[in-house]
């Protein structure tokens, strides 16, 4: 039978980069200086042009497995050889020093002999401009200059420079180190930094964990989705990043290949509730000020589906000379969705502006100053409450009225209306009341007699999955026979034998879908759970996780088969199912189930 595609590898990061290495130890993906900068390693997409960072063993058979130090974003690929083991460490450098966080753009690889006297063979080739710039290389005593990639580039190592620059085998009878920097390069005793780098790091990660709120069911679960969520964070401005990947195809050779290394405000909502219910706020506040230039440098004008990570408007997609992940093309940088109207962010937007007024955790200097950006925000809703738009699954050649939008109007134009309660403003609190009985009166007219349920948009007789989130954003009430309707219609017509759900089921862009996407399952089990089908939502959910890969994490889409497709690890994803494990935690503690 044959296997589910999974992919074969893990990511570190310290919050200025990330990396993706797979079980053989090899660097698949790395992008510097920035998460959307161009590969200095990117095989994932092109064997030939995406150079090649690997570390393994000189036989050809061998067994390798991967896993996480404990806690921890340092990552493990150990070997085992018929002349010995050893194991390879992975980890970028992240730890509290002089007031502020040390990130480097550092990649640093230990490796560490467990048995035997193995052979190995190290083969370190960066690129720069998506593989079309090779660089000159320069060979000093213990380090090799790759010169023409960006900024200065160095590996500096213990091991003789020629075995690496000559790709030739050699026999590891002791530990050995790698630093490979981008920019900076290292000036200080290379294994007494690797190793005491290292502890650091790792002290970091276990402390950061410690420090985070988690229940008492599925906490595993929860601190990978938690560390996975925290490396996509670009520290430098607090924006978070969809993926940290680009043009990993939702379906195999059907062109839905996209770049995510962007921020998208649609996942604001859900990516803010994941950090506020595991107390992380810090990475909270960070979001916020994001959000908040985002908003103030774009007052007069919509705000856009997707900014960059420093807030750059214009993302524009160009298609790359690169084969494609397992020939799938075209591969693609930017992300065009910039240009789309998607008026449910001002909605969601809104709602995430209301633990600033509601958790008394929070003190933002941003509480003061944000009432005109509340303003702001309805009154956009005022503007765009009829409009036509591309919708959260961002349709590129239809506009319509979607049920999503007009929930997420009333949802900020009820969050609006609470926030304007508490500082006494009546006036705005009754137009925010007045927007959110117009935004009701828009979802009712999404809803299909026939069905017992509420479509896509007005007008459309198809179901959509993100109208599960009438359910858990509380538009509907949870013991009425009109939600049980609408939660069994969807399920009859999206969801899949696997307890995955699609989107939709209708014609879009590029044909009929094929594959589900991931966090419409976790909306679904918090569904079940604002039911009070507690049982029933905790058996989805462990039905759920064989669909990760051996390191626990996600993809954005998984095919009939369970394989993961789409890119990865996908935070929407991971925030699904940390928000779902809350919902069900919270009702396993309400009194009804003591």
């Amino acid at each position: 039978m044959k296997k589910p595609h999974k992919y074969n590898m893990g990511l570190i990061g310290n919050c200025s980069y990330i990396a993706y290495i797979d079980d053989t130890a090899n660097v698949k993906w790395m992008c510097m200086p920035r998460f959307d900068s161009s590969f200095i390693f990117g095989s994932l997409l092109d064997e030939d042009k995406g150079g090649e960072f690997s570390i393994k063993p000189a036989v050809e058979k061998y067994v390798s497995k991967q896993y996480y130090l404990e806690n921890t974003n340092i990552l493990v690929t150990e070997f085992s050889a018929s002349d010995g083991k050893f194991r390879v460490i992975d980890y970028a450098p992240r730890f509290y020093q002089y007031d502020r966080y040390f990130k480097p753009y550092m990649l640093c690889r230990k490796i560490e002999l467990i048995s035997g006297r193995p052979f190995i063979n190290i083969k370190c080739r960066p690129v720069d401009d998506y593989g079309k710039i090779t660089p000159e290389i320069t060979m000093a005593s213990n380090h090799i200059r790759y010169l023409n990639v960006g900024h200065v580039v160095r590996l500096t190592t213990d091991i003789p420079v020629n075995f690496i620059l000559n790709e030739s085998s050699f026999v590891l009878s002791t530990n050995k180190y790698l630093i490979f920097t981008y920019g900076e390069h290292l000036e200080a005793s290379l294994q007494e930094t690797a190793e005491k780098f290292l502890d650091k790091t790792k002290n970091y990660w276990t402390t950061w964990v410690k420090s985070t709120s988690i229940p008492n069911i599925y906490q595993k679960e929860i601190i990978r989705s938690a560390l996975v969520l925290k490396l996509h964070q670009y520290e430098d401005t607090g924006g978070i990043i969809a993926s940290g990947s680009t043009s990993l195809p939702e379906e195999n050779q059907t062109g839905r290949n996209w770049d995510y290394r962007y921020c998208w405000m649609r996942d604001t909502y859900y990516t803010l509730t994941a950090f506020n219910s595991i107390g992380h706020f810090e990475e909270l506040e960070k979001y916020f000020n994001f959000i908040e230039n985002i908003i103030l440098n774009n007052a007069d004008e919509r705000i856009q589906p997707l900014y960059s990570i420093t807030g750059e408007k214009i993302v524009a997609e160009r298609n790359l000379e690169l084969k494609g992940y397992y020939g799938n093309v075209p591969v693609r940088i930017g992300n065009d969705a910039y240009t789309h109207i998607q008026n449910d962010v001002y909605g969601q937007l809104l709602v995430s502006l209301l633990p600033i007024y509601t958790d008394l955790r929070l003190n933002l200097k941003f509480k003061k100053k944000s009432i005109d950006i509340v303003k702001l925000l309805l009154k956009k809703i005022e503007i765009t409450i009829n409009e036509p738009d591309a919708g959260l699954w961002e349709f590129r050649n239809q506009k319509q009225q979607h049920c999503y939008t007009y929930l997420f109007h009333w949802a900020g134009s009820k969050a609006a209306m609470k926030i304007f309660n508490l500082i006494n403003d009546k006036q705005m609190e009754a137009h925010a009341f007045n927007l959110a009985n117009l935004a009701a009166r828009n979802i009712e007219a999404c809803y299909n007699d026939t069905k017992k349920a509420y479509t896509q948009a007005i007008g459309i007789d198809s179901l959509d999955a993100s109208c599960m989130q009438l359910i858990t954003m509380n538009y509907l009430d949870h013991n009425s026979q009109r939600t049980e309707n609408h939660l069994k219609a969807i399920e009859k017509e999206l969801m899949t034998k696997s307890g995955l759900f699609f989107r939709y089921r209708h014609k879009d862009d590029f044909g009929i879908p094929k594959n589900s996407f991931l966090i419409c399952s976790f909306w679904y089990i918090e569904s079940l759970a604002c039911l009070n089908k507690i049982d029933e939502a905790v058996k989805c959910l462990d039905g759920l996780l064989k669909f990760s890969n051996h390191l626990g994490l996600f993809s954005e889409d998984i095919d009939p088969d369970g394989g993961q497709w789409g890119n990865f690890p996908q935070t929407y994803s991971h925030v699904g199912l940390m928000n779902a494990v809350f919902r069900i935690s919270k009702k396993l503690d309400s009194p009804i189930y003591l």
